[in-house]
């Protein structure tokens, strides 16, 4: 069975928010709040049938209106009227509503319509889980292919490196060829000299 949806509202920056929500951490989490806005305070669960109204009619949608304002929540709601207007107005706090008037509204709420808002809520969560997951499959293979190819180039690169140190060596033992060739006729014309320098001071005696 879906969960029970209910409504919950705080304020952050320039508008007041309302969201109907399973849970307080699923609220928070769709203000995108960074900290326990209900312990500090600043978010509540709230029975103010206008709201819950408005709320139910979009579960899991964050509704909003200007901050200190009594009008109505929607998705899109325009900045207060006095922003930057010299100093800040007093917020205006929002009237309350009588208790066991809040509490026969929240009574007479339609089951039905609850159970359905809860149902839309949990189909909601399920479509953003269905795009997390496409979205980490997409990273996966983005991933998978970047590896791959980081594969290929160190593949590459050690093939060459082996090529070069081949033909290095290559290089190297006819350098030592060489060099033994020039050493044996160095060796040679030494021996040549030696004998022909020899035979032209006996001539020249």
């Amino acid at each position: 069975m879906p969960k029970k949806l209910k409504t919950y509202q705080t304020s952050l920056g320039f508008y007041d928010q309302a969201i109907a929500a399973p849970s307080m951490k699923a609220a928070l989490q769709a203000w995108g709040a960074s900290s326990n806005l209900f312990h500090q305070g600043v978010a509540k669960e709230t029975n103010d049938p206008d709201i819950v109204a408005a709320t139910m009619a979009k579960p899991g949608v964050v509704l909003r209106r200007p901050v200190g304002s009594d009008g109505p929540f929607t998705e899109s709601a325009e900045l207060p009227a006095d922003l930057g207007e010299g100093e800040a107005k007093p917020r205006r706090k929002p009237k309350k509503r009588p208790a066991k008037t809040a509490k026969k509204t929240s009574r007479n709420i339609d089951e039905q319509a609850a159970r359905k808002a809860a149902a839309a809520f949990e189909k909601e969560e399920r479509r953003r889980e269905a795009e997390r997951r496409k979205e980490e499959a997409a990273r996966a293979k983005e991933r998978a292919r970047r590896e791959k190819a980081v594969a290929a180039a160190e593949a590459a690169l050690d093939k060459a490196r082996r090529e070069h140190e081949a033909r290095a060596e290559e290089i190297e033992a006819e350098r030592a060829a060489l060099d033994a060739r020039a050493e044996a006729e160095q060796g040679r014309w030494d021996k040549q000299r030696i004998k022909l320098e020899q035979a032209l001071r006996r001539v020249r005696e």
